[in-house]
């Protein structure tokens, strides 16, 4: 169903009672979340298989027009650990060109979704299927750290993208282990979770600026001999400049199924965190103009050098803790990252790649949800849990787009069992009135007349349970009681003409009562109550038998 919420940015609607205080309060916002981005984006960036820098552009540009023309309030937007893994397939495959094509493509998918409404359609992803892929990231992005934390020498003919490639490349290579690359990746990861804990104004102070700290001085101060990101990138503190890459057909086809998997991760990411985020400040975000201020940032991010951007949950919740409760807060993020790629940028050249592998080891534990998934385990139904770890096995074991189509096909399945497990047919139980003292209450069925009471949706899943309506060769009618029936699709409208024909080589008058409106509206549209006589649809139970007592009087 599309929704009628209006499209219109939350910046335009909250400026008009904007304050000096608020202001102030947004400025201190940004300027925290900034600090929290830059380690993060150049984490991500690493991760995703791209120059540092370009974690900051994304930061930079996405961050700034998904706040200006955003639906949420407080939504902080940048490279996301959801997007690392895709990412770097994809720029090991297609190179920057494909991945600036697709993602491209993909903001305009997303525009085209919130320009059509669509931004309701997120309620029908199942919370098993976004928690058992965003465990399968979590673990992908873990295990493809695990080379840099430990120094690990892993030499290949081609880049490793798959995650048993990469597993089957650490294993084969343990012997290369890098005894201070470890210590450096412990140190830090220690630091990371101690962090956690510190109390008061230290704790505004994020763990990852701190841990970028103490992996530097190890290194550098203590001369351990551990690869840094100078070692192994070119650092540029340039602006963003725009990039064109070269379009052809073929190249626009090529790059359309990663394009589709960028937006459809980038919305389900996006949606989230903006509910998430209503939770914490009892706002209501604009979900489909969330999905055009996404499209615009990733087009933007794209062609300024970037890489595909969403909602970050745990840069927005920062936001919302230090005070930020406008699209300004996010504004200002951006351009203190900007202010810090141009004086600060060369320095990330000194960051330990252990460093990062920490960080993002981090940033994988809190987005896996495991607490989540253990309690899932616990307390849903099998069919539930099935889904949730064949979502998280395919999502590590091929892709997300595998994970989430045969994880939205099996629950699909799943659904009509238990749809067609909840439709029943019942045949009204017949007694004696003179031995029955409760007779006086029953209704009155003429003889060789049967009642069958059908309960719930009548759809292709439940559709043969008609057959079994059982009919004596002496019986004259049978009545379908439908007053439970909601729901009448094709299948079981086709099933019933197969019951009308068989009941007319019987001479048995097929009677409906209480038919609601969409079965009505199938039946009517189909020809099927011209075919069933208009008089054998009765309105409800006691017109119904009365019908049969005119075809069979006693």
């Amino acid at each position: 169903m599309k929704s009628n919420e209006k499209l219109k940015p939350k910046l335009f609607s909250v400026m008009k009672t904007y304050s000096k205080e608020q202001f102030i309060k947004d400025l201190v916002a940004g300027i925290i979340v900034a600090i929290i981005a830059l380690p993060l984006s150049i984490a991500l960036a690493l991760a995703s298989g791209v120059t540092p820098e370009k974690g900051i552009y994304t930061a930079i540009v996405a961050g700034f027009v998904i706040s200006f023309l955003g639906g949420s309030r407080v939504q902080i937007a940048g490279p996301t650990a959801a997007f690392a893994t895709i990412v770097a397939g994809i720029v090991a495959k297609e190179g920057m060109d494909g991945l600036i094509i697709a993602t491209v493509l993909a903001g305009i998918i997303l525009i085209l979704l919130g320009l059509f409404r669509l931004g309701s359609l997120i309620k029908y992803i199942p919370y098993t299927i976004t928690t058992g892929f965003t465990a399968g990231i979590a673990l992908t992005i873990l295990i493809g750290q695990i080379k840099d934390f430990m120094g690990l020498t892993i030499v290949s003919d081609e880049p490793l993208i798959e995650t048993a490639d990469k597993l089957k490349g650490i294993f084969s290579n343990l012997n290369t282990i890098n005894i201070s690359a470890l210590i450096v990746g412990l140190v830090c990861l220690f630091v990371l979770i101690v962090w956690n804990y510190v109390p008061g104004f230290l704790k505004k102070i994020p763990g990852s600026l701190i841990a970028v700290f103490v992996g530097i001085i190890m290194v550098k101060g203590f001369g351990m001999k551990v690869n840094t990101i100078g070692d192994l990138y070119t650092i540029s503190s340039k602006l963003p400049a725009f990039t064109l890459p070269s379009l052809t057909k073929e190249s626009i086809i090529t790059a359309l199924p990663n394009a589709f998997t960028i937006a459809v991760l980038a919305a389900i990411e996006s949606l989230l965190s903006a509910v998430v985020a209503d939770g914490m400040i009892g706002s209501k975000h604009r979900s489909n103009q969330e999905l055009i201020a996404q499209g615009a940032g990733n087009i933007a991010s794209a062609l300024f050098g970037g890489i595909p951007a969403t909602g970050a949950i745990a840069r927005t919740a920062a936001n919302i803790k230090n005070g930020g409760r406008t699209p300004i807060a996010g504004m200002v993020h951006a351009i203190v990252l900007l202010l810090v790629l141009v004086v600060l940028m060369p320095y990330a050249a000194l960051i330990p790649m252990p460093t990062i592998a920490a960080i993002l080891f981090m940033v994988a534990y809190n987005m896996s949800g495991w607490r989540q998934v253990v309690h899932l385990l616990k307390t849903a139904s099998f069919f539930d849990n099935l889904i949730l770890v064949v979502t998280f096995v395919l999502t590590v074991a091929f892709d997300l787009v595998v994970a989430i189509g045969v994880g939205l096909v099996l629950t699909c399945v799943l659904f009509m069992k238990r749809m067609s497990d909840l439709t029943e047919i019942e045949s009204w139980k017949y007694v004696d009135e003179e031995n029955d003292p409760e007779s006086l209450s029953l209704k009155e069925v003429p003889p060789h007349t049967y009642v069958y009471e059908i309960s719930g949706p009548m759809f292709f899943g439940a559709a043969n349970k008609l057959f079994d309506i059982i009919s004596d060769e002496n019986d004259t009618c049978v009545i379908l009681r439908m007053r439970c029936v909601n729901v009448l699709d094709a299948t079981a409208l086709h099933t019933m003409e197969q019951i009308k024909e068989t009941c007319e080589k019987k001479n048995i008058t097929l009677i409906l009562s209480h038919v609601n409106e969409q079965p009505m509206k199938a039946m009517e549209k189909a020809g099927f109550d011209k075919k069933i006589g208009k008089n054998n649809i009765c309105r409800h139970i006691d017109e119904a038998l009365e019908r049969a007592y005119e075809i069979n009087p006693v």
